[in-house]
């Protein structure tokens, strides 16, 4: 009957992307205005679709409100599952709970979440755009994902740490409390625009007291007082932004739901590392993620009763395992997954994904690639292309190499480069130019059998040759084995890795009576040699081995290599011995070949593996010690807007980690986000390498391969120059400049003092709002600040850009 009813709603769903979102008002879905996008009653349930103009349609969440009732509940429910069948099952679910929203549902609402109280069937009605009769208190939380929840309009609801709103509709005065920092201030500035513009049609005046500085704002301050009383000499201390970590300590867990004569039937399947194949079409499935959510998987080949039960499942789960009634679900089809859920396997394919390095892969934001040889100019114009390869460019800029020798730096001759034994460490300095700028990457190789001290010594060394160049290089940790790409190019199919010994002068490593390289590899920019023990044990079918006596040479050929990797191991061959070379095919072997590796025996002789690392999307992560405690947040549908220069950003592409630093950033937060993203490869639930490469980049100086990753780059975000920073001293916000005539405030409450309406106000704003505002504020921000592009703002006259600050009331 419900799916009835709302035909005619579905029918007005758009399929184009953008937002849309309903509330459930008598068990009816009701549009909401996009003007209250973001306003969510405390009493209410709301529906929202998001369409991603993408094969996976849809993102489809309910949000259930503090004090909603159990009957509205159950209707968003309802209509959440009618309306996933409307668009063909394809968009995954979410269940979201006021104060515990998903990253993926906070970043639909950039500016924040606005929690009212009351209801729309308590007679309270969405908002009403140029309707000044509002008297309201909003307690703002949070740095990157702010809410703003209407509280008592009283001095009793203020504390030190935190940002408050009064709002009386002609007018919003922002109070920051002495312990805010100034990434909250901007958020609840930014907040505060946009009440002004999409509730006021623009027509509200903003004022702004700094809590720890009220003296210097005594108009704001009487206004204040006027409203909300005498302040109390002492106001409650601050709180902790941190919402309860409820993730339980147990491992990543798969079960098969299903209900068996009206009982709940929970049956685990497997536990981490899961693995694709356990998911059967014909079921639904449960994934636990350690209790700080639940995953509802459903089959293709599942009947429509439990496709359309899935939701409920979930709920009759959490409240069986006892978790809190906060704890997020997702409910997803087959072929529609999510990011998150992928991650959680050790690997995943795709429908229609196919293997090999170029060929078409469906990668979150990056776009398809086409299989042939690298153009560099096409690396620098497609960052995305350089991050799908990464690859930063072909490879033929300058190297430089150190060996550490007595925990100092030494030059390695030229005509050794590529050659790398398991006893040494080694720094490799590579230059290319970008648009005409020199770029460095520092790569930092640890042999496995190096000693403790040396390796200590090459990172206290690359720090020196990183502040010689000035913080420019980026600099990328590889683990003797897990050398990324573009360390295998600039070596020119040449790199050799012998498993222990040095390279150092005058040195004569042990002598053996037989050396097995494998070479792996199709082209000079993807090919190296690896030494491994000389045993048949080591041989597998896929591969070129090269075998290494005293008198002679084989080249052994596996029944699984191409012709492209015979020519590679050929190439190799002459690099690793000056010694005849007898070609071997497998099967062919003479006797002398196995008397070498000391007697014949077996060998991984399967059909040829797809070697083509698993592709997934990538996941961007904040780390922040701003709270007063160390903590990790994931950043959903991530831009570039979103790293934060007070902190270490984590990128996670699967194949390596990038920590990007904030040039405001504190020491303590590197270190952490260090020892962070190991503990993040350690614990990972798919099992990932905890030897997957660390590349540290700083801001200012990301490669393509990081930022191919986001959409739209811009390279020149962090490039303003010292003389086109503003001024660093106090501001006159006049009433002319915030867009308000006289008789505007005559219609204010005559509880507001005449003083305001009338003088000047002096307001003391701290940066970032006036001092280096332009600092601080994301690309983003600064175009809801300055209704301009930064590039666009810093190409207009000086006249014309004081006006805009004044026009935005910060000048």
């Amino acid at each position: 009957r419900m799916m009835n009813e709302n035909n005619n709603a579905f029918k007005n769903v758009r399929r184009k992307p953008g937002l849309q979102i309903w509330t459930v008002n008598k068990m009816q879905m009701d549009p909401v205005p996009p003007q209250a996008f973001g306003n969510f009653f405390e009493g209410d349930c709301y529906i929202i679709s998001e369409n991603k103009g993408s094969r996976q349609s849809a993102d489809i969440h309910y949000w259930v409100g503090r004090t909603s009732s159990q009957d509205e509940q159950g209707a968003a429910a309802i209509y959440v599952t009618q309306l996933d069948e409307y668009l063909g099952g394809s968009p995954v679910q979410y269940r979201e709970v006021q104060g515990y929203e998903s990253p993926r549902f906070r970043s639909y609402f950039k500016n924040g979440l606005i929690y009212k109280k009351g209801g729309v069937a308590s007679g309270f009605n969405h908002v009403e755009t140029n309707a000044y009769n509002v008297l309201r208190l909003l307690h703002v939380k949070g740095r990157k994902d702010v809410t703003a929840t209407e509280v008592e309009v009283s001095w009793s609801s203020f504390n030190k740490g935190d940002i408050f709103l009064l709002d009386i509709g002609k007018a919003i005065v922002q109070w920051n409390g002495p312990q805010s920092n100034r990434r909250e201030k901007l958020k609840a500035v930014l907040l505060a625009q946009d009440i002004r513009d999409r509730e006021r049609g623009g027509r509200a005046q903003i004022g702004v007291v700094e809590g720890g500085d009220e003296r210097s704002s005594p108009e704001l301050m009487k206004f204040l007082t006027t409203v909300l009383g005498p302040k109390p000499a002492q106001l409650k201390e601050a709180t902790s932004d941190d919402v309860p970590d409820s993730a339980q300590k147990n491992s990543v867990r798969l079960y098969h739901v299903y209900d068996n004569s009206g009982n709940l039937v929970i049956q685990e399947v497997a536990k981490q590392p899961l693995t694709q194949d356990l998911l059967k079409s014909s079921d639904c499935f449960i994934l636990d993620n350690k209790g700080s959510s639940v995953m509802v998987w459903k089959g293709k080949k599942a009947s429509k009763e439990e496709r359309q039960g899935a939701m409920n499942r979930a709920l009759s789960y959490i409240k069986a395992k006892k978790y809190p009634a906060s704890t997020t679900v997702e409910v997803m089809a087959e072929g529609a997954e999510s990011a998150i859920f992928k991650h959680l396997f050790k690997s995943w394919t795709d429908r229609d994904q196919t293997q090999g390095l170029g060929t078409t892969h469906n990668v979150g934001k990056i776009a398809k690639v086409d299989d042939g040889k690298f153009d560099v100019m096409e690396l620098h114009a497609r960052p995305e292309l350089a991050a799908q390869y990464r690859m930063v460019d072909d490879a033929s800029g300058d190297v430089k190499v150190w060996c550490i020798e007595n925990l100092e730096l030494a030059e390695i001759d030229p005509k050794t480069y590529g050659q790398f034994y398991g006893g040494d460490c080694y720094l490799v300095l590579y230059s290319y130019k970008r648009a005409g700028q020199q770029q460095y990457i520092l790569y930092m190789w640890q042999g496995r059998h190096a000693t403790s001290d040396e390796i200590a010594a090459s990172a206290f060394q690359a720090v020196n040759i990183d502040n010689k160049y000035n913080g420019a290089p980026v600099q990328v940790r590889v683990v003797m084995g897990k050398e990324p790409r573009h360390f295998l190019a600039i070596f020119k199919g040449k790199l050799i890795i012998f498993e222990g010994g040095t390279g150092r002068p005058g040195v004569v490593n042990p002598a053996k009576d037989a050396r097995l390289f494998q070479v792996r590899g199709t082209n000079e920019l993807n090919t190296k040699a690896t030494e491994v023990v000389a045993r048949a044990a080591s041989l597998s079918s896929n591969d070129v081995f090269l075998l290494k006596t005293d008198n002679i040479s084989y080249l052994w050929y596996g029944k699984g290599c191409n012709g492209d990797e015979r020519e590679m191991g050929k190439a190799m061959s002459d690099v690793l011995s000056r010694h005849e070379k007898r070609v071997v095919m497998e099967g062919q072997e003479p006797a002398e070949f196995w008397i070498a590796l000391g007697g014949k025996g077996s060998y991984a002789s399967d059909r040829r593996f797809e070697r083509e690392e698993p592709l997934h999307s990538p996941r961007l992560f904040e780390c922040s010690n701003q709270t007063g405690r160390f903590k990790i947040t994931e950043v959903d549908d991530f831009a570039q807007c979103d790293l934060d220069e007070d902190d270490v950003m984590l990128l996670d592409t699967w194949e390596e980690l990038f920590l990007w630093i904030g040039n405001s950033s504190y020491e303590y937060e590197t270190k952490e986000a260090l020892n962070s993203a190991r503990d993040y490869l350690r614990t990972h639930p798919a099992g990932r390498d905890p030897d997957t490469p660390i590349i540290f980049v700083k801001q200012g100086y990301e490669p393509p391969t990081f930022t191919g990753w986001f959409n739209a780059w811009d390279p020149h975000k962090w490039s303003v120059t010292s003389h086109e920073q503003p001024q660093k001293d106090t501001k006159t916000l006049q009433r002319d400049n915030m867009g308000l005539s006289k008789k505007g405030w005559e219609a204010l409450p005559l509880s507001v003092p005449r003083a305001l309406c009338t003088a000047e106000v002096s307001l003391t704003v701290s940066h970032p709002l006036c001092s280096d505002w332009q600092d601080y504020l994301s690309d983003l921000d600064f175009e809801n600040l300055l209704s301009t592009t930064r590039a666009d703002f810093q190409r207009l006259p000086k006249w014309r850009q004081n006006d805009l600050k004044k026009k935005a009331g910060i000048f």
